[in-house]
């Protein structure tokens, strides 16, 4: 790579408004707190958590799901622009497969955490350690996710590369790629459903309806995220994102929250009706069992959030007024993320093979050390950004009016 390019991208990443180094040196700061504090996790073990053998996956996996859908939502920019030439989208795609490339980061890192220790590590990496593939789920999600985690590296290097050089990058040289991209999009979250669906002396997770309604709550809370990153951008810098984008994004959402409101409904009807052995960890979700109700707050939180981000956002007039559109995605946020870890994960071990019922809840350590992934995240999804935004806006690099053809 030339030096002036190094320089370039090299000044835009360190250089910056005073709000813009405020930010980095607070995300900078919480992560350095958490890896400080992982210290503790690393030499004592996951005793130091709250987790413990009734509830095994706890506040890291619960993130890891989450995490997963934000990765895969940069699908719905990818379909509308590459697949529907839709034009206005075409200033946000290559933001939005930053922030997958951010996601997945993210993800690989909560897989690292919910191990334990830290050596366990090369046991991810085939040949070196006991990958146990392709026998471990979990190594198909390794795996996928990599490959997820490549494809969309590519994608972004290759179009900056050519954008940078003032050239127009030609879709149908890396159409196989952006082809490819869609069903890993949609594979990553269905092999981290198959995780849950893998165990079925786990009846809250033993159900058909489990990989779609990832993928329906993935396409809600991952493009809510994007609307207000874009919209940051948009007033911060001087990439030109259109309204019509956000719209377009917005009313997307509202079909995915649509589907996963029914498959939310289909399977409390499935429980409820039937009234079998299975119910036992839905009423301690939904209404306490045997006492035990400190997720019921939550849970009844995260479908009110996500039925009213869903009223809203089916008024057209609502959804095209930035403040209501805004206000709907903060609850879709909010509310995916309750659902998808509070309302997925710890429940399911509730009661545990033995009939005991373990509350279980995350303790300061692991809140610390998850909001450290989260800053780290935030900060490969900031420098990515700006220097795309630097590249395409012409800051650096030789951009023309034109850099795309179809």
């Amino acid at each position: 790579m030339p030096v002036d390019t190094i320089n370039g991208i090299a000044r835009t990443i360190f250089k910056g408004s005073k709000a813009y180094k405020t930010w980095v040196g607070v995300l900078s700061l919480f992560a350095a707190l958490g890896i400080g504090l992982y210290y503790i996790q690393a030499t004592q073990g996951l005793i130091a958590t709250n987790m413990r053998d009734q509830v095994s996956w706890g506040w890291y996996i619960a993130n890891f799901t989450f995490l997963v859908g934000v990765a895969a939502a940069a699908v719905v920019l990818v379909i509308p622009y590459y697949i529907y030439k839709y034009k206005p989208i075409g200033d946000i795609v290559l933001i939005g497969e930053c922030m997958a490339v951010a996601a997945v980061s993210m993800c690989l890192m909560f897989i690292l955490l919910d191990m334990g220790s830290p050596e366990r590590f090369w046991h991810l990496i085939p040949g070196l350690g006991i990958f146990n593939f392709p026998q471990s789920i979990l190594t198909w999600d390794v795996v996928v996710l990599n490959g997820y985690l490549a494809l969309n590296l590519f994608l972004v290097v290759y179009a900056l590369s050519k954008i940078y050089q003032g050239q127009e990058y030609k879709t149908k040289f890396i159409w196989p790629f952006i082809v490819l991209s869609i069903p890993a999009a949609i594979s990553i979250h269905t092999v981290t459903a198959f995780l849950y669906l893998g165990l079925p002396a786990r009846p809250f997770w033993n159900a058909a309806v489990l990989a779609p309604r990832f993928i329906a709550s993935a396409f809600c809370s991952g493009p809510a995220f994007m609307l207000l990153i874009f919209q940051i951008v948009r007033k911060n810098t001087k990439l030109n994102i259109k309204d019509e984008a956000l719209f377009k994004v917005g009313e997307l959402i509202t079909w995915a929250m649509a589907f996963n409101l029914f498959f939310l409904i289909a399977e409390i009807f499935k429980e409820r009706y039937s009234a079998t052995a299975h119910l036992a960890p839905m009423n301690y979700l939904f209404y306490g069992l045997h006492g035990h109700d400190h997720l019921v707050p939550w849970i009844w939180t995260a479908v009110i959030f996500n039925s009213i981000a869903f009223l809203i956002l089916l008024m057209p007039s609502l959804r095209k007024n930035f403040t209501t559109l805004n206000i709907a995605c903060v609850l879709i946020f909010i509310g995916v993320y309750i659902e998808k870890g509070i309302g997925l994960v710890f429940p399911g071990f509730a009661p545990d093979t033995l009939g005991e019922i373990y509350d279980y809840m995350p303790n300061s350590l692991e809140l610390v050390i998850s909001l450290a992934v989260w800053a780290i995240g935030l900060l490969i999804f900031t420098v990515f950004a700006k220097v795309t935004i630097a590249i395409k806006t012409g800051e650096i690099g030789h951009a023309g009016a034109a850099s795309h053809e179809h």
